[in-house]
């Protein structure tokens, strides 16, 4: 799957780029494979295409043109006239780059559990440059609250004094949508505590955006639980590892066996280097396809980077660009590859907590505005 899309980097890139905007492809009722496409193409007319609300793909300039004029329907024939014409290149050779994009985004409509956060970053020069219009994800704390095994202390539940109804955090998903922000991850605190947790989701995924959902994951032992969330489109999970809980296990299987693409994070602590590195391997076993990883102390950091090593061995997707639950065992400001994170920090993603104020990430303060009382404009500045 990697190689998806390789091919897009040899060519040219036209003078005069598309007109930015927001576009969209609803298949016909009578097209079994019922699939739906959303184009959001930048001023500076790279582009990310939405595909089934599970999928982004981060696309250079050529590839986003190509893209426009899939979602418009173009014929090939056509396509490759117009694309000579831009580019240069003989009808032939445009013909083949546009039904090989064709192509492979079919081939992503029919493989299961895809990363979509792997694909959020599938993205063909350096990432957080030039400009865009909106973040690529917003990250969601809907709630602050903790299960009553956890330290209350671990959320920071000072920093607000109300946490946001249903409704308004409808609102919320709907400004982000507008604003054009493909992504939504629910996170907390624990999200699962909301009972609302799976109508929000299902919000999310009718407006068209990829989903995701930050969690201790106890509550999917529950299979009717489960199923209330896939049902609703849940995209992705990452469930924060608790060794030695048999209810996590049960749940983390139920997931694993489920339509859902799952990750795991795990916390690195002073004693627990060789028991991660096994359990490393024992999620692998298990079929999970992605780690996170976080150190309690930066003294850690040669454990880290071994566990690191052990993750690529194996295979294994290393996730670091997503927030992790607050809790007691994963204190935020001692996330890994912190530094490298702070370049996506308020520009491809954004932080809301549940009170509707906007921060560039997790942990960082700076209160940019509130998303359900002020205007996106006077929000994203980037």
């Amino acid at each position: 799957m990697t190689n998806i899309l390789k091919n897009f980097k040899r060519l040219l890139s036209p003078t005069k780029p598309l007109q930015a905007g927001i576009f969209h492809y609803i298949s016909p009722p009578d097209d079994p494979r019922n699939y739906r496409l959303h184009l959001r193409i930048e001023g500076d007319a790279n582009g990310i295409l939405i595909i089934n609300a599970s999928t982004v793909l981060h696309l250079n300039q050529t590839a986003a043109e190509y893209a426009y004029y899939l979602v418009h329907n173009e014929s090939p024939d056509n396509v490759a006239r117009i694309m000579s014409e831009r580019y240069k290149i003989n009808q032939p050779q445009a013909k083949i780059d546009y039904l090989d994009l064709s192509n492979n985004i079919q081939m992503l409509l029919s493989t299961p559990d895809l990363d979509p956060v792997t694909y959020l970053d599938f993205e063909r020069m350096r990432p957080f440059t030039g400009h865009i219009t909106a973040p690529y994800r917003l990250d969601c704390a809907v709630t602050y609250n903790l299960p009553d095994s956890d330290d209350p202390n671990a959320a920071p539940v000072k920093r607000v004094d109300q946490e946001l109804n249903t409704e308004q955090w409808k609102e919320v998903i709907d400004k982000a949508w507008q604003a054009g922000i493909p992504h939504i991850i629910f996170t907390g605190g624990e999200p699962t505590l909301r009972e609302d947790i799976a109508e929000l989701v299902l919000h999310a995924e009718t407006n068209g955006q990829v989903t995701g959902l930050l969690t201790n994951g106890l509550f999917l032992e529950d299979k009717m639980y489960l199923d209330t969330l896939l049902d609703t489109g849940l995209d992705h999970v990452m469930m924060i590892f608790q060794s030695d809980n048999e209810t996590f296990m049960t749940a983390l299987r139920n997931a694993l066996d489920a339509d859902i693409f799952v990750a795991v994070h795990l916390t690195l602590t002073d004693n627990n280097e060789n028991e991660l590195a096994e359990k490393i391997v024992l999620l692998g076993n298990m079929g999970v396809k992605a780690i996170s990883l976080s150190a309690a102390d930066q003294a850690l950091a040669v454990s880290l980077e071994r566990l690191r090593e052990l993750v690529a061995e194996r295979q294994l997707d290393l996730v670091w660009k997503l927030p992790v639950p607050y809790s007691s065992l994963n204190p935020i400001d001692l996330e890994t590859e912190r530094e490298e994170s702070l370049q996506g920090e308020g520009k491809a993603w954004l932080y809301v907590e549940p009170d509707g104020d906007v921060l560039p990430s997790q942990g960082d303060n700076r209160v940019l505005g509130n998303l359900l009382q002020d205007e996106w404009s006077s929000i994203w500045e980037v």
